[in-house]
């Protein structure tokens, strides 16, 4: 079963058809059928690390100064209350706790996600990243996840390379600053190269301009684990590009076979009614 890793930017982009929207239909359309969907998403970012294990989990908005069409999109895959003790069994020893009824599938999931796969049938679950970890520990948990894939699992890791909400220029929608540029190309460069050195990023010089906070980097580190873990790992770039001058929009698979994405914009622009403090995305 292939693996992901998904730049999913401004929420806006659950209700735009653009060249990344375009890029992840076309992903949910060229993967075999998963057994499930298992996503770590750069907005479930706790104190711990814990499955969701509800049958039926809630879709969040977690973001908020956005237009309510975006707050009325659902997303009702239902989710897979067993996947809980194999994701414990193949990370052992690390804890894995069972949440039962306090996340659900949050916007880095479902903005992907109704595009992949619209018609939400197929079990999702979410692994939680754990703030207290540090990066290493992300890539050797995202290697450990690697059996997974072997029994019909999904695994997507969804955030931004570079993500910097304080420096987002809304009239930039298609650009990116020279140090995202920078960082983004090596840290492209690293992952297709040499995965398993992606946590030695926090060495590069523009790391603290790119990554400000490492909510929406350490998903990256998932899928670079789980690419070198492969034995013969088979990394291409789904589709890349940037927004606002300070989010990096790259996608990768691993061991998939998708088709080139076409060219042309891609961010989606704010709605005329977007405040300036939207945010959260």
């Amino acid at each position: 079963m292939p693996a992901a890793f998904i730049g999913h930017g401004n929420p806006m982009n659950a209700l735009e058809v653009n060249r990344y929207t375009t890029a992840w239909r076309a992903l949910g359309a060229t993967v075999p059928r998963p057994r499930a969907i298992l996503v770590v998403s750069a907005h479930w970012y706790i104190n711990a690390t814990a499955v969701t294990a509800m049958p039926r989990p809630r879709t969040i908005h977690d973001f908020y100064g956005f237009p309510q069409e975006l707050f009325d999109v659902q997303y009702p895959a239902p989710g897979l209350p067993e996947l809980t003790e194999e994701v414990s069994e193949v990370v052992h020893p690390t804890w894995v706790g069972a949440d039962v009824d306090s996340w659900g599938i949050d916007h880095g999931t479902w903005s992907v996600l109704v595009h992949a796969f619209p018609d939400a049938f197929i079990p999702v679950v979410q692994l939680s990243i754990n703030a207290n970890k540090p990066l290493h520990h992300h890539l050797e948990l995202g290697a450990k996840l690697a059996p997974l894939r072997r029994r019909g699992i999904l695994v997507v890791g969804s955030g931004n390379v570079v993500h910097n909400l304080r420096a987002m220029d809304w009239g930039l929608a298609d650009d990116g600053y020279d140090w995202a540029e920078r960082f983004s190309d090596d840290s492209r460069e690293r992952m297709l190269t040499d995965p398993t050195e992606f946590a030695v990023l926090d060495a590069h010089a523009d790391f603290n301009r790119a990554v400000p906070t490492p909510d929406h980097f350490i998903p990256a580190l998932y899928f670079a684990g789980l690419a070198g873990a492969s034995a013969d790992p088979d990394i291409d770039v789904l589709v890349d590009g940037y927004a606002y001058g300070s989010l990096s929009m790259t996608a990768y698979t691993l061991g998939a076979d998708c088709p080139t994405t076409p060219e042309g914009a891609g961010a989606p622009r704010p709605p005329d009614e977007l405040p300036p403090d939207a945010t959260n995305i």
